[in-house]
């Protein structure tokens, strides 16, 4: 018998069922419908240096979004948000760090197939695809604001720039929209030049004379080493069988009399001074006897093989060959600086052990010496300290939390809601066996690990972590255990913000417990060192970035200022702490390196003054900053510091290599491309920076500015490349932002100065660069990408786009790396390495496409341009 049902009972089950709908009773499979679009609108808004952009979302599940029942969540670089002049349906509120939310207006509804357009507007602009917010997922709650069901945006567009307003930053940006065409007038002065006059090595060693005939290496060619160098033995023979397919014969002790033998390798060390230099320098002499390589030390012998395997064919890393032809040469070299670094960040966006050792081989190969590993930051802690298990158990993994006070870290650059999740970099951190491996690794390789303890400010996952403990002691009623380590003063009200948007970023310096943190942590990683069989004798305590406000309602502060009546207020507890901590570490017998803030002042005007408190310690300040404040290393240098040089406009290469917007990298500091690696002068800085990050000639800048004053240049210690990890997810772009960067770092690192250094006509000096340059760029295309493609199992280089231009129906084409080979098509296609090969200008119609290829067949982005 059929059922009758009243109506009102379905009509009860219809409003039953959509009441559900609105509760926040959403499955995932519904909730990956709900689409959302995010718009670039423009830079050029009033007022000046503010951006527009706009959200759009369309609900394509069953599921009826209301005022209470949703927020979403996502990652974007930190930039603030004003309040709407026009109501938005929706406001977007900037939380902590790069983690904001849009969170619905009152009586917001939006129903199945709905859809709705929120715009805002923030500071600075936004040019870059990577700016876009990232990692973006929806939170629903229920009646009572609970959070019932995370789910990640499945369905999310980014739409492109292409727009003047979108690819520049407002008025004030002088720099050209990109196109083939600006790139093509920007290459105008590169040539490509023939084999013989490429550089045979980079960096570029003090001297080297070629000479006529050729010593052929073969599997049977013996490897003899001194006493003490079998590790540069076993290195130099592990690269040789990845070029002939063959383990070469190797031998401890030296060779008889060279008449009495076959050709072979000799590696030894002796009495070697290159340009006064007598540490790290060595002789290689390839002559009919075969191969000498000798070295002032180990070092140096190492250098002298990486110098050997560049001089093999690159035919010979495309494929195992039985012989190798190196030609006849004698090289003489030593390093300009004892110290060349690199800087790399595996806090904010983590890298495996593996990608880490692919680094340290490149660095070695191009003869740089020091890896500072960042491996603390706010939003990561990355190493395994014993006793300590919440610094990795929650300072080593991000995920969505229900507010700021949770003893948890948030989603960072587009990590995501979820710890741990595959694909993403948020989370992860190294093993004490993990690092113990890393450190020997780059011990083979010559390269000193530097480990970096950012403090006071950059700290959040070390507060964080140092919180859950707090709080599991309290539970278990062990409170003196529980301040053993504790970070913060719980009662500090202070209001600040850091350059990175952080609200509660820095630790205090008037807690004893902060000493014992960083003093626990120093001694556990040096026993890492012990375990790796080596000594930690340099420690890195970062410093940088405290924010204005901070201590100032606090009353530990309070209260140490009361006692400490020398100390003049708040701004100058960052030096207190640093005074405070560094008998410390000196005890250990540590050299103490730190951002250029260890050795600063802020004064209440919020100028930094060099502070000659520290001058004779063992502390080395980190200069990054050569833009708001543009003579700072000039000046910590004559000050008596021995300074590092890090010059963002120059070394920075998480900075985007242009201002295309598919460029990833950030720009605050400028665009820093290979080039700018290479052209930096180091006592006569002001020579090299030619531009604000906005394109304004700097000249006028250096006006009244102190240069370096030439007692002072024995203390420029060394130069460092940095790589923050904001942009970088993952090991591809991690390279692609490494190379070839590297190569030009490289040479202003290790090679003699350069001629064009010391020219003070700027007229004169542009034409010695531009020289030089030419012979660098061609030999890091004709000779270095390609093999960079075949080590290693292959590295993720960046290959520039061509320029192009038509005039009167010709196609004419250039690439800044001179030595690449130009294809393009007409027809709309992506070029490949069989398209047309673009050699003298040809007569074209209609759309041309342009790639550029090296030896190894690797291609870079298209560019395009059209015939008018």
């Amino acid at each position: 018998m059929k059922k009758i049902f009243p109506l009102s009972l379905i009509l009860l089950s219809m409003l039953l069922i959509a009441g559900c709908k609105r509760s926040g009773n959403i499955s995932k499979e519904q909730a990956e419908k709900i689409a959302v679009s995010w718009k670039l609108v423009s830079n050029f808004t009033e007022p000046q240096g503010t951006f527009k952009a706009q959200f759009t979302i369309r609900n394509e599940s069953d599921f009826t979004l209301d005022d209470s029942n949703w927020k979403l969540f996502w990652n974007m670089s930190p930039r603030p948000i004003q309040s709407n002049k026009t109501p938005q349906p929706a406001v977007v509120e900037h939380i902590n760090g790069d983690w904001y939310q849009m969170v619905p207006a009152k009586d917001f509804i939006m129903r199945p197939k709905d859809s709705m357009t929120i715009t805002y507007t923030g500071t600075e602009g936004v040019i870059k695809e990577t700016d876009a917010p990232l990692g973006l997922y929806f939170v629903f709650y229920d009646k009572e604001g609970k959070e019932k069901e995370i789910v990640e945006v499945a369905d999310y567009t980014i739409e492109p720039f292409t727009t003047k307003e979108q690819i520049l930053r407002g008025k004030m940006d002088l720099k050209e929209v990109p196109t083939a065409e600006t790139r093509y007038k920007a290459n105008a002065g590169f040539t490509r030049l023939g084999e013989d006059q490429l550089l045979k090595i980079i960096p570029s060693p003090v001297k080297l004379v070629p000479a006529a005939g050729t010593f052929t290496l073969t599997g049977k060619t013996n490897v003899y080493y001194q006493d003490g160098l079998e590790n540069e033995a076993k290195y130099l023979i592990s690269k040789l069988k990845a070029l002939t397919g063959t383990d070469l014969p190797i031998q401890a002790g030296l060779p008889g009399k060279p008449s009495s033998e076959e050709p072979a390798i000799v590696l030894k060390t002796g009495k070697v001074t290159v340009n006064g230099v007598s540490s790290e320098a060595y002789h290689l002499n390839i002559n009919p006897s075969g191969v000498t390589i000798e070295g002032s030390d180990a070092a140096g012998v190492f250098y002298g093989v990486q110098s050997l395997l560049q001089l093999a064919p690159t035919d010979a890393y495309q494929k195992a060959v039985a012989s190798i032809g190196f030609g006849f040469v004698q090289v003489q070299d030593a390093p300009r600086f004892q110290f060349r670094s690199l800087h790399l960040d595996v806090a904010r966006n983590f890298q495996t052990k593996e990608s880490v050792k692919r680094v340290i081989d490149l660095l070695s190969g191009y003869k740089v010496n020091h890896l500072l590993l960042y491996t603390t930051e706010d939003e990561g802690w990355r190493i395994e300290i014993d006793g300590l298990p919440e610094l990795t158990q929650v300072g080593a993994q991000r995920q969505h939390m229900s507010g700021m006070n949770a003893n948890a870290l948030h989603p960072g650059y587009g990590s995501g809601p979820v710890a741990n999740e595959k694909g993403k970099h948020g989370s992860g951190y190294y093993t004490k066996a993990d690092f113990i491996e890393i450190l020997r690794y780059a011990h083979e390789r010559h390269i000193k690990i530097i480990p970096e303890l950012n403090f006071p400010g950059h700290a959040l996952a070390a507060i964080k972590s140092m919180e859950a403990r707090y709080e599991r002691l309290m539970k278990e009623g062990k409170e003196k255990e529980a301040n053993e380590y504790r970070l913060i003063d719980p009662d500090d009200k202070s209001v600040y913000i850091s350059a990175q948007g952080y609200k509660n970023n820095v630790v205090s310096p008037a807690r004893e417990s902060t000493y014992n943190f960083f003093v626990k942590v120093v001694d556990e990683i040096a026993k890492l060192y012990e375990q790796a069989g080596l000594k930690m004798d340099t420690f890195h305590t970062g410093g940088d970035e405290v924010a204005d406000g901070v201590w100032t309602k606090s009353p530990m502060a309070a209260k140490l200022l009361a006692e400490h009546p020398e100390v003049k207020g708040p701004r100058y507890l960052q030096t207190y702490f640093f005074r405070k901590l560094l008998p410390m570490l000196e005890k250990r017998g540590l050299k103490v390196h730190g951002w250029e803030e260890v050795a600063l002042n802020k004064t209440e005007t919020g100028a930094y003054l060099a502070n000659p408190e520290f001058v004779g310690h063992q502390v080395y300040p980190y200069v990054w900053n050569n833009v708001y404040d543009v003579d700072l290393g000039n000046r910590l240098a004559n000050a008596g510091y021995p300074v590092v040089l890090c010059n963002v406009t120059n070394f920075y290469f998480d900075m985007s290599y242009n201002n295309d917007p598919k460029e990833p990298g950030l720009y605050w500091g400028g665009f820093v491309d290979t080039r700018d690696n290479w052209a930096f002068a180091p006592f006569n800085m002001f020579r090299t920076t030619e531009e604000t990050s906005m394109g304004k000639p700097m000249k006028q800048e250096f006006v009244g500015k102190q240069q370096m004053k030439p007692e002072a240049r024995k203390n420029v210690y060394g130069i460092e490349a940095q790589l923050w990890s904001e942009t970088i997810k993952g090991r591809d772009m991690m390279e692609y932002s490494i190379l070839p960067k590297l190569l030009g770092f490289s040479e202003s690192a290790w090679a003699a100065e350069r001629k064009w250094e010391n020219v003070a006509d700027d007229a004169a000096r542009k034409v010695m660069m531009a020289e030089g340059w030419n012979i660098f760029a061609n030999s890091i295309a004709q000779k270095h990408l390609p093999r960079l493609k075949y080590i290693n199992g292959g590295y993720n280089y960046r290959l520039p786009q061509p320029g192009a231009i038509i005039e009167n129906g010709m196609l004419k084409a250039n690439v800044e790396l001179p030595g690449l080979a130009i294809r393009y098509t007409t027809d709309g296609s992506e070029p490949t390495e069989t398209s047309q090969l673009y050699e003298n200008p040809v007569k074209v119609s209609g759309t041309v496409t342009l790639k550029s290829f090296d030896l190894a067949g690797r291609s870079s982005r298209s560019s395009v341009v059209t015939v008018r």
